[in-house]
């Protein structure tokens, strides 16, 4: 405790030396002691989510507390790494600054990268050369251009980073039009299993059908994760307002039928459209 600079709390020094106590054998605390990669993984992912989260509702004083939140989970695995004497929390300083002066020698370079400013495609270039050189560096002998694209990003997310990756060495539709084609091809193929088939295959063919529609979205340039939470929002809304609406009449959303609250829905879509919602 005494080798806290608590006088000091605007300081990341106070931040690792807080953690290193929380993660100290007997004296520290015990559920942060028990602690592996593998159960604050999910506990990093949310806390992203909550910084996108703050963004979107535009409240900067969330925000400033979730990415403290999230820069805990850095400081965190940092720890526990220099703990298995793997790597320390200057160590990812180190490696991400690297990574910058790297990817962008259009700033860090010398006269002349600097004057040819950024190169289209060059970007992907860096990420392909240092994809390569980390696989070699791994032994790596079977290599594909879809590597590199972390298994853990939400699903449609990492459906739109595998197609973008294909899409650079002509594995990809040239408009949007074929796009729709095959939505439609693979709702019908949904519908077949539906009928007949049993529910792993009736999951196989939702799953392409998502995976058609992510790549609609790319090509649309519309982010399908954005897209679908403008669209969770909008359900919240509407749904909210006809339970207010219900409930002006003296009633709730389990006393009323389908056809009721569907009427209401289509009254505060209507009520949206003149408000200019």
């Amino acid at each position: 405790m005494s080798d806290i600079p608590f006088d000091d709390l605007r300081s990341t020094q106070t931040l690792r030396a807080i953690m290193t106590s929380l993660r100290t054998p007997v004296t520290g605390c015990p559920w942060d002691l028990e602690q592996t990669f593998r159960t604050i993984a999910p506990y990093t992912i949310e806390e992203a989510y909550e910084v996108a989260d703050a963004i979107e509702r535009g409240d900067m004083s969330d925000l400033c507390d979730e990415l403290g939140d999230l820069l805990l989970q850095v400081v965190y695995h940092s720890q526990m790494a220099q703990e298995a004497d793997e790597f320390s929390y200057d160590d990812v300083v180190e490696a991400i600054c690297t990574k910058l002066i790297r990817r962008h020698p259009h700033v860090f370079g010398d006269a002349e990268a600097r004057s040819a400013g950024a190169v289209k495609g060059f970007w992907e270039r860096i990420k392909a050369k240092e994809q390569s050189e980390k696989q070699e560096k791994a032994g790596a002998t079977d290599t594909s251009v879809l590597d590199g694209v972390p298994t853990a990003l939400p699903a449609l997310m990492r459906a739109v980073k595998l197609q973008k990756k294909a899409s650079r060495v002509g594995f990809d539709w040239a408009a949007a039009g074929p796009v729709l084609d095959k939505i439609e091809e693979e709702i019908a193929e949904l519908r077949d299993e539906m009928a007949t088939g049993p529910k792993q295959a009736v999951e196989e063919e939702l799953g392409d059908l998502m995976f058609a529609v992510a790549n609609l979205a790319r090509q649309l340039g519309v982010e399908p994760e954005a897209a679908l939470q403008a669209a969770n929002a909008k359900f919240s809304r509407r749904f909210k307002a006809v339970e207010g609406k219900l409930s002006a009449a003296g009633k709730t959303p389990e006393e009323s039928s389908l056809d009721a609250m569907d009427a209401l829905w289509d009254e505060v879509k209507r009520e949206e459209k003149r408000s200019g919602q």
